[in-house]
C-alpha cells in the first residue's frame, strides 16, 4: 500500500479521491459498496432540469444530495472522452433518457466510482453494489458497460420487512444487491453458519427411520432460463403443474 498505509485502515471522505491515491491497481479481492441513495423513505421527485423547469412526467425516486452541478457535467465529459466506448455510450444514453437532473447526477458520480473501483480490484476480484429498486435497472446498464454482460453473477434481493403499507400502490419491501465479477475467475468462498436448535426443529421436523430430521418440499430446482427443473426421487416425480 502507499503512503505507510497497512491492513485494517479506515478512510474517511470521498472513496475516489481515496482511491485514487492510496489504493493500487488491481489489489483489492472484494468490494461492498453500499452508497447513500435512502431506500427507507420514498420521495416524490420531478424528473426536471435544475433550472426549475418541470416535466410531464412525475416519477418517484431517492433524493439525497446530488445535484447537477459544474461537478457532475465535468464528470460526465471525463466518462464520455477518457473511458471505454462501453461507458461513454451507457451515460450518453442515460443522459438522453432521464435527461439532467438528480438522479442523472447521482449516476454519473457512481459510474465514476464504479470504473475506478474495476480499476483497482484484482483479476479474481468481484463486487457487490447494494441499491433500491428506484435506480437498480439504471445502475446494471452500467455496471454491464464497465465489467462487461458477461461477468454479471447475481441479482440479490434483500427483503427489509414484511409490512406492504395501505397505500394504493404496492409497498417498497427490499433493496437489491448486484453482484459482478471482474473476470470469468472469481473468487468464491461458501459461507456456512449452523441453524440453533429450535430452527431445526421448526423447519425440519419430519423424521427418517434412521433418526435424520427433514422437511417436505416440492422436488424443483432453479435453471437459468426460467425452467424449473425436474427430478424423480424414490420413484416419484413432482405433480404436472411443477413439471
Amino acid at each position: 500500500m502507499q503512503h505507510g498505509v497497512t491492513t485494517n485502515t479506515l478512510f474517511y471522505g470521498d472513496n475516489l479521491a481515496i482511491m485514487r491515491e492510496y489504493i493500487p491497481d488491481e489489489s483489492v479481492d472484494l468490494v461492498y459498496l453500499d452508497p447513500p441513495f435512502n431506500s427507507n423513505r420514498n420521495y416524490n421527485v420531478l424528473f426536471r432540469d435544475e433550472s426549475g423547469k418541470d416535466s410531464e412526467a412525475q416519477i418517484e425516486a431517492f433524493e439525497d444530495t446530488w445535484h447537477w452541478s459544474e461537478a457532475a457535467e465535468e464528470t460526465l465529459y471525463k466518462l464520455q472522452t477518457e473511458e471505454s466506448d462501453e461507458v461513454s455510450k451507457a451515460v450518453s444514453a442515460l443522459q438522453d433518457l432521464i435527461g439532467k437532473n438528480q438522479v442523472m447526477a447521482y449516476l454519473v458520480m457512481m459510474a465514476a466510482r464504479l470504473a475506478k473501483l474495476h480499476q483497482v480490484l484484482k483479476p479474481t476480484g468481484s463486487l457487490y453494489l447494494h441499491c433500491d429498486p428506484t435506480s437498480s435497472h439504471y445502475l446494471k446498464v452500467v455496471m454491464d458497460a464497465i465489467f462487461g454482460i458477461r461477468n454479471y453473477r447475481a441479482e440479490i434481493i434483500w427483503k427489509r420487512f414484511h409490512a406492504h403499507g395501505d397505500s394504493r400502490d404496492f409497498g417498497d419491501i427490499h433493496d437489491t444487491i448486484l453482484f459482478y465479477s471482474k473476470s470469468n475467475q472469481w473468487t468464491w468462498n461458501s459461507a456456512y453458519q449452523p441453524y440453533n436448535e429450535s430452527y431445526i426443529k421448526s423447519h425440519y421436523n419430519l423424521i427418517d427411520e434412521h433418526g435424520r430430521r427433514y422437511q417436505a418440499t416440492s422436488l424443483t430446482a432453479p435453471a437459468h432460463g426460467g425452467n424449473s427443473g425436474q427430478y424423480e426421487w424414490k420413484g416419484k416425480s413432482p405433480p404436472s403443474g411443477r413439471m
